[in-house]
């Protein structure tokens, strides 16, 4: 199975209205609420296509219940640490011309960080012997350690258990310090860490290439720039998948089908080295369109998907 960590869950709450209009009244067409936050997409994404997959990380309150038992009757199971108050939630809105405004609350904070962080640090490390991979992703309640994807990942390294990290912030630079998972950040997040602003994608990539070489702790570094498209950076090469098509839609899932993609990948073959990189990134490009197509995170439009993956062209910068 492939196992996704999401410190930081959300209840997500979709609204679509016709028009937006700041300072006065607008009146909601539908509402949809569904089970959040980065890495219970990537589950969602991962049992669409039919993978075996389990969602643990931290939770607590009525929200947090609410989401276990909305992911156990889409048949996904979960295995969460109660230690939040409650779990936060996070608003669209959607206008009737694709406009999308994003409304994010912070995770509550845990009555003892620490003792959270640690809980879901054992929570995983208990999984690992039945894990073909694991993808932890997302932000992190208020107080809990930046430091704990990383120790997520590095645990699941050291059991030879493929990891990835989709975080931001300080986590993302102590991930990329602590080494062993491969890295997948968005520009925001790549300038972020660098500390200066990306032009391009391939000038991104030159920007991280020492994250891998000589002497990088990262396997690869896979990162993602919407339409411009995808690199792998990898020891002694750096490959661009270009989607098949600019697709206009929600961008919000878009990075959490790379991971789905990327952990399918893993999992199928067994450790970063015996990845086919050339085949990997161009199913993530045609998986994060797919993803776009649809109107929430967490899921793909499979006719698309089918369509489009033979279609994405990989180049070696």
């Amino acid at each position: 199975m492939i196992v996704t960590v999401t410190p930081n869950p959300a209840i997500d709450v979709t609204y679509r209205v016709d028009r937006l209009a700041p300072g006065s009244m607008s009146r909601v067409d539908t509402v949809t609420e569904r089970p959040g936050g980065k890495g219970v997409n990537v589950a969602r994404v991962l049992a669409q296509l039919g993978e075996s997959v389990l969602v643990t990380g931290l939770s607590g309150g009525p929200s947090g219940a609410a989401l276990a038992a909305d992911l156990n009757r889409r048949g996904i199971p979960v295995d969460l640490v109660d230690a939040l108050p409650d779990v936060r939630r996070t608003v669209v809105i959607q206008e009737s011309d694709g406009t999308i405004t994003s409304l994010w609350e912070p995770g509550r904070a845990p009555a003892q960080p620490d003792e959270a962080a640690r809980a879901l640090l054992e929570r995983v490390a208990r999984l690992l012997d039945r894990a073909r991979a694991v993808v932890v992703s997302g932000s992190l309640p208020i107080g809990v350690d930046p430091r704990l994807p990383g120790q997520i990942a590095a645990a699941a390294a050291a059991a030879d258990v493929p990891a990835l990290v989709d975080v931001s912030g300080i986590a993302l630079h102590e991930a990329a310090r602590i080494g062993g998972a491969v890295l997948t950040p968005n520009a925001d997040e790549l300038d972020e860490l660098l500390g200066w602003h990306t032009a391009d994608l391939a000038g991104a990539a030159l920007a991280v290439r020492q994250l891998v070489e000589p002497d990088g702790l990262a396997p690869a570094v896979v990162l993602t720039r919407g339409p411009d498209g995808l690199a792998a950076v990898l020891p002694g090469a750096t490959l661009i998948a270009r989607p098949p098509h600019v697709v206009n839609g929600n961008p919000t899932g878009a990075g959490d089908a790379v991971n789905a993609a990327l952990a399918r990948y893993v999992a199928r073959v067994g450790s970063w080295d015996r990845v086919a990189w050339h085949e990997a990134l161009a199913d993530a490009a045609a998986l994060a369109a797919a993803a776009v197509c649809r109107p929430v995170a967490g899921e793909i439009d499979d006719d698309a998907y089918r369509q489009w993956r033979g279609e994405v062209t990989v180049e070696e910068l």
